[in-house]
């Protein structure tokens, strides 16, 4: 499992956080995230592809994506609605795990993966649609 670092392929081009072909998955505290990563990776998820998301950086490097999102202008989707849930859960503690998942039978494989894991909030980015899994 890597540390998260904010890239531009995670973002839309106005500059908010949607990283497609992934889940985003928060957890109640750093144990449950670091026991959830153990579990994919036992699983067969390759290390490289899951990501710890603490708290401070969700809130200093995720959150601040949604910047002008509460402008006038339309929005054809609910991505600052999903970084705000983010934010909640984050200045409660829980940490995130950002997992790679670009196909449904991933998405199915990681969700399986995770039941017993009991994630607090667990969101897919598909191209054009946040899924809510959890």
């Amino acid at each position: 499992m890597r540390n998260f670092e904010l890239s531009k392929n995670m973002l839309t081009m106005g500059g908010q956080f949607y990283p497609t072909g992934h889940i985003v998955a928060m957890f109640a505290d750093e144990k449950a995230a670091r026991n959830a990563g153990r579990t994919l990776s036992d699983g067969g998820v390759a290390d490289e592809e899951i990501c710890l998301i603490t708290p401070e950086v969700m809130l200093r490097d995720i959150v601040r994506t949604v910047g002008s999102a509460d402008s006038t202008l339309p929005s054809p989707g609910t991505e600052a609605d999903t970084v705000r849930r983010y934010a909640d859960y984050a200045s409660k503690g829980h940490y995130a795990l950002l997992i790679h998942a670009p196909h449904g039978e991933d998405a199915e494989r990681v969700m399986a993966l995770l039941k017993d894991q009991m994630p607090a909030f667990a969101e897919r980015y598909r191209m054009l649609v946040i899924e809510d899994l959890a």
